[in-house]
């Protein structure tokens, strides 16, 4: 006679009932598609390091925005790469440049999906840091009035939500007050308020070609040992006026993603960076692991850990996979 009065077994018997009992579904609707916008016509070039990820010219990023906006997939994160550099990043908020064209574009076809701009100065300035420069150092204070300019030209264009990810101090309230004086008040902010200088990031330096000229970004992104310095950013963000607080990356920061959870009542967001996503890419190419199995759990883990907002090169595979089950 069974002496067992507890058996979890039970409940993972079938498949049926383990759906009855999931705790966590990932939805298509969790995702955000990064796009990766640079000059021409008909260009779509795959990135080497991102298999499965493009160089894509406005009127490509406006195809590729429709394709998976068809799949569920309600927004879409634009970058850019300008026709020049210089020391300022003057690129970043010329209207002509391909970041601003493509969100033209894609709002024209597609006014209800949800544009996002990521506000920074990495990929336009001829340095590769994300500010101004006063000798080797990134000068903050001066820096902020530029981030809001990016983000006012992000705006003019038809971004709905505006993602600095440059990690100045005082940035959220700079752009906040840009937006606000010339009329964009319903134009919402994700803060990358939680930003490590993560080795994660060396494919997206490729995509992006952002990779600074000297030194490294230490003194303005955060150190990966420091965890309680995350709740103080995520405070002063969302004091500042921010309305969803994004965490990058997301796997090796998971604990840190639930620390946000468990102490903010805001939305949290995740970036599945371009490091996460191609590890999986080159093992799945060696035969070394089932990528759609492991893509899926990772996803769900950060779900799971706390995210509402999953951004992530992955996003349109997702969306085919959850159609099949």
């Amino acid at each position: 006679m069974s002496t067992l009065l507890h058996r979890p077994r039970r409940l993972r018997l079938s498949t049926n009932i383990r759906k009855l009992v999931c705790e966590t579904r990932l939805d298509v609707s969790d995702f955000v598609y990064p796009l990766f916008v640079v000059p021409g016509t008909h260009v779509r070039n795959e990135i080497p390091s991102m298999p499965g990820v493009f160089h894509l010219s406005p009127d490509m990023a406006a195809r590729e925005a429709a394709e998976a906006y068809a799949l569920g997939i309600p927004a879409v994160i634009i970058f850019g790469i300008p026709e020049y550099k210089d020391a300022e990043g003057s690129s970043a908020w010329d209207m002509d440049s391909p970041v601003q064209k493509a969100m033209v574009m894609i709002k024209r076809a597609l006014p209800e999906i949800v544009i996002i701009g990521d506000v920074c100065l990495c990929e336009y300035t001829d340095h590769g840091h994300c500010g101004l420069l006063d000798g080797h150092n990134v000068d903050n204070d001066s820096t902020l009035e530029l981030l809001a300019k990016v983000a006012l030209s992000h705006a003019q264009a038809g971004a709905d939500m505006i993602a600095p990810s440059d990690m100045m101090d005082g940035r959220i309230l700079a752009i906040r007050n840009q937006l606000d004086e010339h009329g964009y008040k319903n134009v919402s902010i994700m803060s990358y308020a939680v930003k490590y200088a993560s080795a994660y990031y060396g494919p997206f330096r490729d995509a992006a070609q952002s990779a600074p000229q000297f030194g490294d970004r230490r003194s303005y992104q955060m150190d990966p040992a420091n965890g309680r310095e995350a709740m103080r950013e995520v405070e002063l963000d969302i004091g500042e006026g921010a309305d969803i607080i994004m965490v990058k990356p997301a796997l090796a920061y998971l604990d840190i993603v639930r620390q946000v959870r468990d102490n903010f009542d805001y939305p949290v967001a995740v970036y599945n960076v371009s490091g996460e996503y191609s590890m999986v890419k080159a093992a799945a190419a060696q035969g070394w692991i089932d990528e759609k199995r492991m893509v899926m759990e990772n996803l769900l883990c950060m779900k799971r850990a706390g995210a509402d907002i999953i951004i992530t090169y992955h996003a349109m595979d997702v969306a085919r996979w959850l159609q099949e089950q």
